[in-house]
């Protein structure tokens, strides 16, 4: 990740209203809760909820020219980029490939017609930088999954130090159930 969401897909004020909480003596606390529900979220669906951006690397171009993004769900693709052996990124024109982001997983398409350098640098030749996320602003974001983080923020605060660390109440698993990525080895 290079850049972190602008705003958490709930607010301070959202997480006090369920909590019924009128003071703010556990701001601090709370806030710190709600990027740790996000975060556990996150991990758990393999989704990024807010909008944020990362860098994907890869060392060779793919057999078939097809590039299985790890995020999802995937907004843009800001660059692509090759290194050379003096670690001098090139960009690649975006006509020379194209996004499908009606995939699961996300997928970038190297255009066959076209020749793709091959990456100078073995490791982490090429870079990919895009934004992930279902959107900018928290009306983006699946009521489910806020949902889902209200109830986690919710059993954490109720239960501070009595749990694991991380739990996720069943009833927030049962609402994240049907966006998880289930992937077969």
């Amino acid at each position: 990740m290079t850049t972190e969401p602008a705003m958490e897909p709930v607010s301070l004020a959202e997480v006090k209203a369920h909590l019924r909480i009128t003071h703010s003596d556990d701001d601090e606390f709370l806030s710190k809760l709600i990027v740790g529900a996000r975060r556990q979220i996150e991990a758990r669906t393999s989704l990024r909820l807010m909008a944020q951006t990362w860098k994907v690397y890869l060392d060779c171009w793919p057999e078939r020219g097809v590039i299985a993004l790890p995020l999802q769900p995937v907004i843009s693709i800001s660059s692509l980029s090759i290194y050379n052996a003096d670690d001098v990124a090139t960009e690649i024109d975006p006509a020379h490939y194209y996004f499908d982001r009606a995939s699961k997983p996300p997928r970038l398409g190297l255009r066959p017609d076209r020749h793709f350098p091959k990456p100078e640098r073995a490791l982490n030749g090429i870079e990919i930088a895009l934004q992930a996320g279902f959107g900018t602003t928290q009306s983006d974001i699946p009521q489910e999954l806020k949902q889902a983080m209200l109830l986690t923020i919710g059993a954490w605060f109720a239960n501070r130090g009595e749990e694991p660390s991380g739990q996720i109440p069943l009833v927030a698993l049962d609402l994240m159930r049907s966006h998880r990525t289930v992937r077969l080895t």
